[in-house]
């Protein structure tokens, strides 16, 4: 606005020349107007002796940055010749009333009285050229949209001009009086004075920020009490100038009070500019969110460097590659006032808070922002929590308190784990802060026995970092000699180029401390060994945890006017109030980003180049794929794996499941069935024995026996397809992954718990039908009978063999011999043997007295025998008689279909062994068919559901990603890509820290 209307004064100025001269040609600079030469000529003198401008203590509390003007575009207004009028009349009637040179005159000599009047008055108030980026930047491109030369043609003529002007003689008186309140002797005088007695030593502070200014104002303060001190003790020497010593004494006091008082008002001053700048840029971030401006709103800076933490505090630090970026390291003992300190910065009660317990349990990163509205959330969670509201603050604190109890794990007390959370607000300094579990001196019941060693380790790890900032915080209103953290930061910073240090709860310890200059040594740092960049005391409230924000601001504020501390000057304007504190904080932060940014950018640009080297080495031919990425290729490959058991086809799992079933039934059918009926004397017992035995069966175990199977078959047809190879395509980097997702999804399939009662049903059906259609079912019975029965024939004869050691062939061929035991089974086999040839019918139970026969024999031939070895002799050598007439059998009923047919009428074979395997192969098929359909129609598709949500559950679980998915490899690409998101970040963070100055 200011060059727009200087740009208006200019044109006007030229207006006026043009026309009263009627020439065209450029106006010198001396007869211009005052206010557009002090505007657009600077370089021309104003004065004849310029006053060099004041830089009072106002600026020594500033750490806003000064951003340069833009140059107004300025229109070159072209205007024509006026004629020379030749009228004699009215050439005279114009030098007789000169209206124009009077108007023209008054204008020039009241604003040349303003201008004087008004440059004196500029050089007594203090510098704000930094306070100019409070006016958006769209405002200097108004010249840009409106066109000037419009508006100068709406300008009024000079006689117009006249009635406009202000009334200079008002102007005059007020410019008088204040002239009068900055008059030599003034209190403001004064207190300029004290000031610009520094002003050459002000300049080599001039580019280090606020701690620069902090230290100026500390030096001139520190020079004008050595000065009073001196000026006191001159007049010590002679009692006969004790009258004048007092007065001097006087004056020093006087002029103390004064320069307190001039302190806290531009202190006052300035806190009123920030709130209106803090309104302003809420106004325009709020008209920015609703579109009003067409501008993309880009990322924050401190955001910007808030994400590249966060990454290098997931990063694993190999190739030497450390994490040396600055943030602020808030330390200091346990219930020293820390989460306070923290809260007064973020201007919000969110940390949980307790009475002496420790509360802080592990790092909390507190990434401070501006906005327009007062908010926080975290990293990992899209909710934000208003800070205005007290639900939200009390569920805020919830939230950390209940994080940090999770992170901690059993048997521990604090974490390591860092908490990340951002808070955005109007006014709040941008940084970076990470609060630290307080340090402890005992450890006390219901801690562990390590949490003192954890916490001082802890404490190191993040203060070792040279470019971090230690706010190191002590509590003022406990002994100093009791503090415990001032050592720990003197080891880790011994110079104090890095810390600064804050003495909490200022107001009990000026209440409690007998002397007053003990508080006075601690904040200039001559009580501890312990050296700093800054000392600070702060208030933080008088100890109730529901007090507000701005009653604390209010109370601090109310406290250091009233304190003695101040007044006395044991304690600097500039060193008092968390707002002060924040300031310097923030200036000290960001002064150690940009020293030290560029070259972590270099560092990690290099470990870079070292891991894609090392990479194209080892893997030539195989893409960079993360951990993430890889997941999500294997997740491809496991789902199309599932797809393909929909394409397996029927046939093939009727084959399997029919196998897997007979193998699983087939003992039950031929020990518990077919040898009992088949011992029986008729037919008709045979048929109704085997029915019983069915009926029972098919009631309480082949349903479930058969669901068993089904599941059985789809996890190993499941399990072939994922761990089947793919030939050159295989990557065994997915192998462990696969076995998991295929374990998990087996434990949480469950088949269908109705499938067994309809599956009772219809095996119940098959089996009850006897009815064989034709001759080729027939035969298929036989068959299936003969390769049960001769599996089973084998089977016993392997048994015999081992019972009765190797025959004579394998004795002569492969020089073995029997056993003693063996011996005996042998001569027990011989005598058994002969028993069956004299009674091809006999049962298949021994009788006593055969047993006694046997055994006698046995012992007149010198055998001793047992008569258990005996009965358990005979059951294997009458199973094996028993299964090769079984056998035959089986031959005689190839052409017993005719006679079946007629229902065995007529003839003395009997068949119905072969129908009995008939009912049970017929049954084997039914049941593989249905569970087939089971399979393919509905446990197929539940199986793909539980895999992707297994999948969905791996994927969420970083842990198990990292345990599943292992090697050099992954832990190369991995690397690789978060050093090249790290640089990334960095680079793009160091451009916009580059535009912003």
């Amino acid at each position: 606005m200011w060059r727009t209307r200087a740009a208006a004064a200019c044109v006007i100025c030229r207006s006026l020349a043009n026309k009263s001269y009627g020439i065209k040609r450029k106006t010198p600079p001396q007869n211009l107007h005052l206010a557009s030469r002090s505007l657009h000529h600077p370089s021309y003198p104003s004065s004849k002796f310029p006053r060099p401008p004041l830089r009072i203590s106002i600026q020594l509390f500033s750490s806003l940055n000064r951003l340069p003007l833009r140059k107004a575009k300025l229109l070159n207004v072209k205007y024509g010749y006026q004629l020379r009028r030749n009228f004699w009349l009215a050439r005279l009637a114009s030098r007789l009333l000169k209206i124009r040179y009077l108007i023209l005159g008054s204008a020039v000599g009241g604003g040349y009285t303003a201008k004087k009047t008004y440059d004196q008055w500029k050089d007594m108030m203090p510098d704000l050229d930094e306070y100019k980026w409070i006016v958006p930047d769209f405002f200097w491109e108004l010249d840009e949209h409106i066109d000037l030369e419009k508006l100068i043609k709406a300008l009024p003529d000079a006689d117009d001009l006249a009635k406009l002007l202000p009334d200079f003689d008002k102007i005059g008186e007020s410019f008088a009086s204040l002239k009068g309140f900055f008059s030599p002797g003034s209190p403001g005088e004064t207190a300029f004075r004290a000031t610009d007695q520094g002003y050459d030593n002000d300049k080599q502070f001039k580019k280090q920020g606020l701690l620069g200014e902090l230290i100026l104002l500390q030096q001139q303060i520190q020079q004008h009490e050595e000065e009073a001190r001196r000026a006191t003790g001159q007049y010590n020497m002679g009692s006969s100038q004790q009258k004048r010593k007092v007065s001097d004494k006087e004056k020093i006091d006087q002029l103390q009070e004064e320069l307190l008082r001039t302190q806290l008002k531009y202190q006052r001053m300035l806190e009123r500019l920030e709130k209106e700048n803090k309104e302003l840029r809420k106004l325009v971030l709020q008209r920015d969110d609703k579109g009003i401006h067409q501008r993309k709103l880009k990322k924050s800076l401190i955001d910007m460097y808030s994400e590249v933490l966060d990454i290098l505090s997931d990063y694993d630090a190999n190739y030497n590659t450390q994490d040396h970026l600055p943030r602020v390291v808030v330390v200091g003992d346990q219930s020293a006032g820390k989460t306070s300190v923290l809260e007064m910065i973020a201007q919000a009660r969110i940390f949980p808070r307790g009475s002496g317990e420790m509360m802080t349990r592990s790092p909390v990163k507190v990434t401070l922002s501006e906005g327009p509205h007062h908010v926080a959330l975290f990293k990992d969670s899209s909710r934000e929590f208003d800070l205005t509201k007290e639900e939200d603050l009390a569920a805020l604190r919830n939230e950390i308190e209940i994080r940090m109890r999770n992170s901690v794990k059993e048997g521990c007390t604090v974490s390591t784990e860092t908490i990340s959370l951002s808070v955005k607000g109007p006014g709040l300094q941008r940084m970076v802060l990470v609060d630290l579990p307080g340090v402890i001196s005992t450890v006390t019941s219901g801690m562990a026995p390590d949490t003192k060693e954890t916490i001082f380790s802890l404490s190191k790890a993040y203060m070792q970092n040279p470019n971090a900032i230690i706010l190191c915080i002590q509590d003022g209103s406990v002994d100093a000699e009791r503090s415990i953290v001032t050592d720990l930061v003197s080891q880790m910073d011994p110079q104090g180029k890095r810390t600064i240090f804050v003495l909490t709860k200022v107001d009990l310890a000026e209440k409690n401390v007998a002397s007053p200059s003990r508080i006075q040594q601690i904040i200039e740092g001559k009580l501890f060994p312990m050296k700093a960049l800054g000392y600070f005391a702060v208030v933080t409230g008088k100890g109730n945890s529901s007090e507000s924000i701005e009653s604390i601001k209010e109370y601090e504020e109310e406290f250091f006017q009233n304190s003695k501390l101040l007044k006395t000057c044991m304690l600097k304007a500039h060193q008092v109030t968390t707002k002060n504190l924040s300031l310097a904080v923030s200036d000290c932060f960001w002064k150690m980003v940009r020293e030290s940014v560029e070259q972590q950018a270099d560092a990690f640009k290099a470990t870079r180049f070292n891991l894609e080297t090392e990479w194209k080495n080892n893997y030539p031919r195989l893409r960079e794929l993360d951990r993430n990425e890889l997941f999500e290729k294997a997740k491809n490959e496991i789902l199309d794996e599932v797809i393909s058991l929909t394409q397996v086809t029927p046939k093939h799992w009727e084959e399997i499941l029919q196998k897997m079933l007979w193998e699983r039934v087939s003992t039950h059918v031929i020990e518990n069935i077919y040898l009992p009926a088949a011992q029986t004397m008729n037919s008709g017992t045979f048929n109704t024995t085997v029915d019983i035995k069915l009926k029972q069966w098919t009631d309480k175990q082949l349903p479930n026996k058969a669901v068993e199977v089904a599941w059985e078959t789809l996890q190993e047809e499941f399990s072939r397809f994922m761990t089947e190879q793919k030939g050159k395509e295989h990557d065994d980097i997915f192998d462990k992954l696969k076995q998991a997702v295929k374990e998990e999804t087996i434990k949480r399939h469950k088949w269908n718990e109705r499938a067994e009662d309809s599956l009772r049903v219809i095996q119940h059906n098959a089996l009850e039908d006897r009815s064989i259609s034709d001759k080729q079912q027939w035969d298929a019975a036989i068959h299936f009978m003969e390769e049960t029965l001769q599996s089973r024939l084998k089977d016993t004869e392997s048994v015999i063999e081992d019972m009765v050691g190797p025959d004579w062939k394998k004795r002569w061929l492969y020089w073995v011999g029997r056993t003693k035991e063996q011996n005996i089974r042998n001569e027990t086999k011989n005598e058994l043997e002969k028993l069956i040839k004299r009674d091809e019918e006999h049962a298949a139970y021994l009788a006593n007295d055969e047993v006694t026969t046997v055994r006698k024999n046995l012992e007149a031939r010198g055998v001793t025998v047992d008569p258990c070895l005996i009965k358990d002799t005979w059951h294997q050598i009458y199973r094996r008689y028993f299964l090769k007439t079984a056998l035959n059998h089986c031959n005689l009923c190839r052409r017993g279909f005719y006679y079946y047919q007629r229902h065995f009428v007529d003839s003395e074979l009997e068949c119905n062994d072969i129908v009995l395997f008939w009912r049970i192969q017929r049954m084997l098929a039914i049941t593989a068919n249905t569970l087939r359909q089971q399979l393919t129609n509905t446990e197929v598709r539940r199986l793909e559901k539980n895999v992707k949500e297994v999948l969905e559950d791996f994927a969420e679980d970083n842990e198990k990603k990292v345990k599943l998915l292992t090697g050099k490899r992954v832990q190369l690409a991995e690397d690789l890509k978060k050093v090249r998101e790290i640089q990334e970040k960095l680079e793009a963070f160091i451009e916009a820290l580059h535009q912003e100055k």
